[in-house]
């Protein structure tokens, strides 16, 4: 289980929902990553390198980008034209707050290179429009109880 963000193309009218179905309906093709989108990973990967320190990259074909690091499972994927932001949860409390406003500083990034919109599908909002406490809460208290669940 994670904490996603997808970043969206939204037409004016179109709704949130509309926008996902679409993005799910996509997620079944392999086609390449566009090339607007491929410079944009260009441009994010040294700025998520500032903001994350060490970070590991994979690549596949023109399909595939995957940065990753590994201290906070903090995920960025470009897949044919889907992006989004994954992070497990781990975190609870001051550890989920540190992890999320890295995981929205990124969203920033992505959202700034690729002219995509960042939404967050757990609070069912755009990531401008949400109260970062908001998100924190949700986190840990599914970090929280997936623990005592599963015990960690």
């Amino acid at each position: 289980m994670s904490y996603d963000i997808y970043f969206l193309s939204r037409r004016d009218g179109q709704s949130w929902e509309e926008v996902l179905d679409t993005m799910q309906d996509a997620a079944e093709d392999n086609a390449p990553i566009p090339a607007k989108l491929l410079e944009a990973w260009q441009r994010i990967v040294p700025q998520a390198r500032t903001l994350l320190g060490d970070v590991g990259i994979t690549a596949y074909e023109q399909e595939s980008r995957e940065l990753s690091h590994s201290g906070t499972g903090i995920d960025l994927s470009f897949f044919g034209d889907e992006v989004s932001i994954t992070v497990p949860y781990w975190h609870t409390g001051d550890a989920a707050a540190a992890v999320l406003g890295n995981v929205f500083a990124l969203s920033a990034i992505v959202e700034k290179e690729t002219g995509l919109t960042p939404y967050d599908p757990q609070m069912e909002l755009p990531v401008a429009d949400m109260a970062p406490q908001d998100s924190t809460a949700l986190m840990s208290r599914i970090a929280g109880d997936l623990r005592s669940r599963y015990g960690a």
